[in-house]
């Protein structure tokens, strides 16, 4: 199975993106906090806040992915009948 990228929202800040990336990386979410924080002041903060808003728009929760997993599951088993 492969891996997804979605938002976390048991660990989540503002929107749980950066957990979600921490998660998908296998790091440690203050150190893409830290890293999130150091672009965004070297970049005049205006592109990594634009960027986390459209991330935090597309990257979906982590309860959207489990939920249309479980339809898919659903609508298979409907369909093999």
């Amino acid at each position: 199975m492969t891996k997804r990228l979605y938002r976390l929202q048991s660990s989540k800040m503002i929107g749980g993106v950066c957990a979600g990336i921490a998660w998908y990386f296998d790091l440690d979410v203050s150190l893409i906090r830290l890293i999130f924080v150091g672009i965004a002041l070297i970049t005049a903060l205006f592109p990594m806040l634009l960027f986390y808003i459209i991330a935090w728009i597309i990257i979906p929760t982590e309860e959207e992915v489990t939920k249309k997993k479980k339809e898919r599951k659903s609508s298979e088993r409907h369909q093999n009948q």
